[in-house]
């Protein structure tokens, strides 16, 4: 791995921010060079937020990403329409098929369509949509380790929340099936 460039983006309320933060300290576990920028509408929620995320093997220079991402998820149709053209040819899109309709318009790049939210609703629990795209984006780019994410999750949100770990785990290993196929 050279340099991942990912946008994460959708509603606010989503859970972009937090996959975002959970993939940069994975990243800092491996001891790779990382940085996390977020971007948020102005509502509190349900407004436009996004977040990028680099991680890579050497310094990073700029947090900003400008059409290079090399990969970018994707939970609602602004975003999609938002930020499709900023993924870089041959990059990686996964896509929030459960409420995005339309397909990727683009032919340069891989998609992944992962209806997250059905499967979160099929884990019991609506809110892990998020790790699910996370799942199939550790999947699809090998970026960092699972194990990473997961231990991640445990710093962030400390002894009060590890009893979710496992379904977060869960979360994970179903998004990263899901673009196995």
């Amino acid at each position: 791995m050279a340099t991942e460039k990912i946008i994460l983006a959708g509603f606010g309320g989503q859970g972009v921010m937090s996959a975002g933060q959970l993939l940069t300290y994975a990243g800092m576990l491996e001891n790779k060079q990382v940085s996390w920028l977020p971007s948020y509408g102005p509502e509190m929620r349900g407004g436009a937020a996004n977040c990028s995320v680099m991680v890579s093997d050497s310094p990073v220079g700029s947090p900003i990403i400008t059409n290079d991402a090399t990969s970018a998820i994707i939970m609602n149709l602004p975003s999609l329409d938002k930020f499709e053209n900023d993924v870089a040819k041959d990059g990686i899109l996964l896509v929030n098929s459960s409420l995005i309709e339309r397909k990727v318009e683009r032919e340069d790049v891989t998609v992944h369509y992962v209806p997250a939210n059905e499967i979160a609703n099929d884990l019991g629990n609506s809110r892990v949509a998020n790790m699910v795209m996370l799942g199939a984006f550790l999947e699809a780019t090998k970026a960092v380790e699972t194990d990473s994410v997961l231990e991640a999750f445990k710093k962030v949100y400390g002894p009060r929340k590890e009893h979710l770990v496992p379904l977060n785990k869960e979360a994970l290993e179903r998004g990263a099936a899901a673009v196995r196929g």
